[in-house]
């Protein structure tokens, strides 16, 4: 339960970091706003025509009678919408943070060297195309691995009692641990970890993953609140990185070692610079 408390107090740390460094912030902003609006587009547009979406691939019901074609019809735009949501709160992070890879890799370095005992943030020594190249591929994976997820966890909700009360928790954790490898994947990427050892080490620290992550689930419900929160969300996701890998955090003029055991965990592909760079 301490792991849960203090990945809630790193999503605090880094909305506190991006306040005190109000130039980051609103430079962090931007990427955020840019993704709103490409959704609330896309969203707007699947409420104007889902219907006829629906109508069109749903041919072999044009004759069934009054009121199961309309029944059937509203039911499927209905699904249709709210997995666009799901996929919308999964995505958003992924989308945002591949449009933002410059900002974000910045605002993260500058978290780096800010709390390290030495002033010094590790660089990946990659060119840009080749970070995005990386951080593309990589989001790619991770969203069909939460896309897997969604639509095990909509299936679920059909079930009696159990899928109106435990799957959504369940749902809000699932999601809130994806978010947080979407963000901790900014510093770790830079350090020269993989996606599989990222996986790996969050895997180590469950708890406080979600501590992180699922209250920052809960307020991307709302995609205005995502915008506002996504700069410290990557800060706290910095933070929390030096933590799993064990590297020392400077905090009030002393240094806080964390953690984290990396010793067993895969080591990073030979393509990589290591992390001590």
């Amino acid at each position: 339960m301490s792991d849960l408390g203090a990945g809630f107090r790193y999503l605090l740390k880094g909305q506190r970091w991006v306040a005190r460094h109000g130039k980051q912030y609103g430079f962090g902003l931007l990427p955020g706003l840019i993704t709103l609006v490409l959704y609330a587009a896309a969203l707007v547009a699947l409420a104007l025509w889902g219907e006829d979406a629906v109508t069109w691939a749903t041919p072999f019901a044009d004759d069934w009678s009054s009121p199961w074609l309309g029944l059937f019809r509203g039911f499927l735009t209905a699904v249709l919408f709210a997995l666009a949501l799901l996929l919308a709160v999964v995505t958003f992070t992924a989308v945002t943070l591949l449009i933002g890879q410059p900002f974000y890799e910045n605002l993260s370095e500058k978290v780096d060297r800010d709390v390290s005992p030495d002033g010094h943030a590790p660089e990946s020594g990659l060119p840009l195309w080749r970070e995005l190249w990386i951080s593309g591929r990589d989001s790619l994976r991770i969203v069909v691995r939460a896309a897997l997820w969604g639509v095990l966890l909509f299936a679920c909700g059909f079930i009696p009692v159990v899928g109106q009360t435990a799957v959504p928790v369940l749902g809000f954790f699932v999601t809130g641990f994806f978010l947080t490898e979407e963000l901790t994947a900014v510093a770790l990427q830079r350090r020269g970890v993989d996606l599989r050892t990222r996986l790996t080490l969050l895997r180590s620290r469950k708890t406080l993953v979600w501590g992180f992550g699922t209250p920052l689930a809960v307020a991307f419900l709302v995609p205005v609140v995502a915008v506002f929160l996504m700069p410290g969300a990557v800060a706290g996701a910095t933070l929390m990185a030096r933590e799993l890998l064990g590297e020392e955090i400077q905090e009030g003029g002393s240094a806080v070692e964390g953690d984290g055991d990396v010793s067993a965990l895969p080591q990073p592909p030979s393509g990589w610079p290591s992390p001590g760079r």
